[in-house]
């Protein structure tokens, strides 16, 4: 990870910055603003210092105490949880444009695809774990993007899917079977199609991870491969060219859409 995407975000900062000036302004202490405020000090100088998102309750307290008249009250909108990890803002603006999209899910069900129960379990058992907002913020954002589906019935949406993530029992027996039969709902639309890559296909490029293709009003093509606390989009001809090869590959391992959608209901009567 680079040393920009490790800080804090800047809204953090800037809002900690402006709750520490405006208390300079008003001749308010750290230890009073921390009293009022229901902090420790050391939380509070955290909060000022941009290093811990300043709370709602941090600034109601500092725009009473510094009289600010709703001024600090007013950062709370800016400071709101991302929606999306910030390696992947990228992506997700590109998707938001696309008019062509395949994907390859190799170990979870593509997020476009995923149920709200799906993606709550994964978001919410997160490593480190995220607050409860942030979750929510998270699975809003997730499900926000899903709509696509929908809204562009224009756009041709892909996706193959590795049989390890029809298997993996996200949520728990039911929710994994609410989420495939989920998955026979969405492969019912005209502009989606769904393959499934059984395992033992010899398909070893689909082994590597999972990927996204994506081509834009402009026919520019792009890919996205996402790993451990990073995500790349790339634009480079020959790295799009090769990523997209591997694609072929798997999709030519994998059974037709109506094999799939056979293939998919079985899995979920066998839960």
């Amino acid at each position: 990870m680079t040393d920009e995407a490790s800080q804090p975000p800047m809204a953090w900062r800037y809002c900690g910055n402006q709750v520490k000036l405006w208390r300079g302004l008003a001749g308010v202490t750290r230890e009073e603003l921390a009293k009022e405020a229901k902090y420790e000090y050391e939380s509070v100088k955290s909060m000022e210092q941009g290093r811990r998102r300043p709370s709602l309750q941090l600034l109601r307290a500092a725009d009473e105490l510094c009289g600010a008249r709703g001024m600090l009250l007013a950062a709370q909108d800016y400071l709101k949880p991302e929606r999306f990890q910030s390696y992947a803002q990228d992506f997700v603006a590109s998707e938001s444009e696309a008019i062509a999209l395949h994907s390859y899910g190799a170990l979870l069900i593509p997020g476009l695809l995923q149920t709200e129960e799906y993606a709550r379990t994964l978001i919410s058992n997160s490593c480190p774990p995220l607050d409860d907002e942030t979750v929510a913020e998270r699975v809003a954002g997730r499900m926000e993007r899903r709509e696509m589906l929908r809204r562009k019935p224009t756009v041709m949406f892909g996706f193959v899917i590795y049989e390890a993530a029809l298997r993996a029992l996200v949520g728990g027996t039911e929710a994994m079977k609410r989420q495939l039969y989920h998955l026979l709902e969405e492969g019912e639309l005209r502009n989606v199609a769904i393959q499934v890559l059984p395992v033992g296909r010899k398909a070893y490029p689909g082994l590597i991870g999972s990927l996204v293709l994506l081509e834009n009003a402009e026919h520019e093509q792009f890919a996205y491969v996402e790993g451990q606390e990073t995500g790349v989009l790339y634009s480079d001809p020959a790295k799009v060219s090769a990523l997209t090869q591997r694609h072929g590959m798997i999709r030519m391992q994998a059974l037709g859409v109506e094999a799939s959608a056979r293939f998919i209901r079985k899995v979920a009567e066998e839960l």
